[in-house]
């Protein structure tokens, strides 16, 4: 049965309690994103949330990375958080000029990230959609919708992410709306539950669950077990699945990466 390609990781790659956790205590800072990634096999960049890079720095991060790792980009925070659909326009034009092309083959999607404080306004997420470019620089892009406020869990959403084939995160294990609801030729799932007491952050049935989840994604499948806002979609050919351990109990979350990883090779087996 044909399966496309499950990347597994966390948000960033510095975090100082991961010293002595994750990353050796003798390991060199400048290498912390070289170990990440021959350990994991995507990274999300939340770098480029804050602040402006450049082509160089994301040239710097794709040669520090192996051959089939593959980065998710967490957009700036001015194109979610602008009141004015014109002003999110610009700030969406002005990270595409910013370099992150320069990624290549490594480009995976690209995060926006909607703050809690926004409310799902129909016509302003329409605007918005439409104004995500589909291709830059001969490149295809593919964007990741992850909304925060609860007005967001409305089948009209789902039926804008899916027209616009941008991917509404599924925002697993956290307090934020949950929508599992397919609506793109990829899948885009965020896991904020961790816990400090748990070595691997999860038990041993919450990792297996999900790496069974994401497992059905990659084989055109659905997720069935979890909250819908309209049909179930349709199995279809196989995606790529994009799946990040963030929040929660942070200090663990790498282990928690690690080991989904282990068990997705273990299915492949």
């Amino acid at each position: 049965m044909a399966s496309g390609h499950i990347h597994v990781g966390v948000g960033g790659w510095s975090f100082a309690p991961w010293r002595g956790v994750f990353y050796p205590n003798d390991l060199p800072h400048a290498r912390e994103l070289d170990y990440a990634s021959r350990h994991l096999t995507s990274i999300e960049i939340n770098a480029t949330f804050y602040r402006t890079q450049t082509p160089d720095i994301f040239s710097k991060w794709r040669e520090a990375t192996p051959s089939g790792f593959v980065f998710s980009v967490k957009a700036p925070r001015y194109a979610v958080t602008r009141p004015r659909l014109s002003d999110a326009i610009q700030s969406i034009q002005r990270f595409f000029d910013s370099g992150v092309l320069a990624l290549e083959e490594k480009l995976g999607p690209v995060l926006w990230q909607f703050p809690a404080t926004r409310a799902y306004d129909p016509d302003f997420v329409k605007g918005f959609l439409s104004a995500l470019p589909s291709a830059s620089g001969g490149r295809t892009i593919r964007h990741a919708i992850e909304a925060r406020h609860d007005s967001f869990a409305s089948p009209g959403f789902v039926a804008l992410a899916r027209a616009h084939q941008a991917a509404i995160v599924i925002a697993g294990d956290s307090d934020f709306p949950l929508i599992a609801d397919i609506t793109a030729p990829f899948v885009y799932a965020r896991l904020m539950g961790t816990q400090a007491r748990r070595r691997q952050g999860y038990d041993c049935a919450r990792l297996d669950l999900w790496a069974e989840r994401a497992r059905r994604w990659a084989r055109g499948a659905d997720a069935e077990d979890l909250p819908h806002l309209a049909a179930h979609a349709p199995k279809t050919r196989a995606r790529d699945v994009f799946l990040y351990v963030i929040r929660g109990a942070k200090v663990r979350n790498p282990a928690a990466a690690a080991a989904l990883i282990e068990r997705l090779r273990a299915i492949q087996k």
